[in-house]
C-alpha cells in the first residue's frame, strides 16, 4: 500500500489506516474474536496505521490494538486521551496527563506511546502554552514518541498546526465535509504536520446500505447522538441531517464507476487530497477492513467526478455544516 511521509512524525504511514471506535463500543457490541480478525485483516491488505482511543470501550479498544502490535511489531499505533472528564480547560494538566498516560501504556502493553492525540478538547486548551509543554515534557521523558491533536472545527485545526510539537491533526473530512480543504489541509502542508482523516463515510451515510427505514440500536451513537445529546452532533453522520445525506449520498452514487463502490469512491475522494496523510474509515468485520483497504489500488478521480462532489456539497450540504465547523 502507498505510504506517506509525516515530516513532523518522522516516519511513513499507510494512505489508508482504520480507525478502531468501532471495536470499543457506541456502534454495537463486538466480540474480542471479531476485533481481532478485522484488526489482522487491515494489517494484511496493508493498512500500518491504526487510530484508538482511551475512550473506545474504556480501553477495550486501546488493548486490541495492543495485541495487534505484539504480535505485528511494525504497526503504527495512535491513541488519543482527554475525553474521561468533564471537558473543562483545566482538567487538561499535568497530573491529568500522567495518569492518562500511564493508563494507555497499561492497555497497550507498552513502555512509549507511539502517538497521543488529545481528544477534541475545547478551544481554551489550543491557547494554554502550559499544555503544550507538559506534551513537550512527555516526549522528552519518553512516555510519548510524538503527540497530537484530534479536533472539531477548523479553526482548532489551524491553532494546533502553529505549534511546533504538533505532529499531527486528526480532522473530519469527507464528501459531506469539505471546508478543511480551503485553509487546513494547505497550512499543514506546508508546516509538515500531517492530517488523519477521520469519519471518512459519515458514519456509515457514504456505505450505501442505509435509508429511511434503517434503525440503529440503543447503545449506536447513530441513535443516540443524531441530535447531539450526548456529544458534538458533527462525529455523527458528519453533523449532516440524515434524510438530507441520504439523499447526498444516491446523488454520489451516480459518480461511482462500475465495478466500485460507494464507500470506495468515497475513500478514494479523501486520499486525493493534497495534504492528506492517512484516511482511517472503521470497519467492524473483515470484509469491511479490506474493502476499504482496497480503495488505495483505485486510480485518482477524474475531473468531472471531483467537480460531481463539489457541486452535491455546495447544493445540499454546505448550508447545514460549513460554517458551524
Amino acid at each position: 500500500m502507498e505510504q506517506r511521509t509525516v515530516q513532523r512524525l518522522g516516519r511513513d504511514v499507510s494512505v489508508v489506516g482504520l480507525g478502531t471506535w468501532q471495536l470499543g463500543a457506541d456502534w454495537g457490541s463486538v466480540n474480542p474474536e471479531e476485533a481481532a480478525a478485522t484488526l489482522d485483516a487491515a494489517a494484511d491488505a496493508g493498512v500500518t496505521f491504526f487510530d484508538t482511543a482511551d475512550v473506545y470501550g474504556d480501553g477495550r479498544s486501546e488493548q486490541f490494538c495492543g495485541r495487534l502490535q505484539r504480535a505485528r511489531p511494525g504497526v503504527f499505533i495512535a491513541t488519543k486521551m482527554g475525553r474521561r472528564v468533564d471537558q473543562i480547560p483545566g482538567n487538561y494538566n499535568h497530573d491529568n496527563f500522567r495518569a492518562w498516560n500511564d493508563r494507555s501504556r497499561a492497555n497497550l502493553g507498552v513502555d512509549r506511546l507511539d502517538l497521543v492525540q488529545l481528544h477534541c478538547p475545547p478551544d481554551a486548551v489550543f491557547e494554554d502554552d502550559a499544555v503544550f509543554a507538559h506534551l513537550d515534557a512527555m516526549v522528552d521523558e519518553g512516555r510519548i514518541g510524538a503527540y497530537g491533536v484530534s479536533v472539531e472545527t477548523c479553526d482548532q485545526a489551524l491553532r494546533a498546526v502553529e505549534r511546533p510539537g504538533v505532529a499531527t491533526v486528526q480532522i473530519i473530512l469527507n464528501c459531506f465535509r469539505l471546508k478543511p480543504l480551503e485553509r487546513v489541509l494547505p497550512a499543514a502542508a506546508q508546516a509538515g504536520v500531517g492530517i488523519i482523516a477521520r469519519v471518512p463515510l459519515a458514519s456509515g451515510l457514504l456505505s450505501g446500505r442505509y435509508d429511511e427505514q434503517t434503525q440503529f440500536a440503543a447503545d449506536d451513537h447513530r441513535n443516540y447522538n443524531r441530535y447531539g445529546e450526548a456529544f458534538d452532533v458533527g462525529e455523527t453522520f458528519s453533523g449532516v441531517p440524515y434524510e438530507v445525506g441520504l439523499t447526498a449520498a444516491r446523488e454520489l452514487s451516480r459518480l461511482v464507476d462500475p465495478g466500485q463502490t460507494l464507500p470506495q469512491f468515497a475513500l478514494r475522494w479523501v486520499i486525493d487530497q493534497p495534504g492528506v496523510s492517512t484516511v482511517i474509515p472503521g470497519a467492524r468485520n473483515g470484509t469491511q477492513a479490506r474493502a476499504n483497504a482496497a480503495c488505495a489500488d483505485l486510480p485518482p478521480l477524474r475531473d468531472e467526478q471531483l467537480a460531481g462532489v463539489r457541486d452535491i456539497y455546495d447544493r445540499l450540504l454546505r448550508a447545514h455544516v460549513h460554517d458551524r465547523w
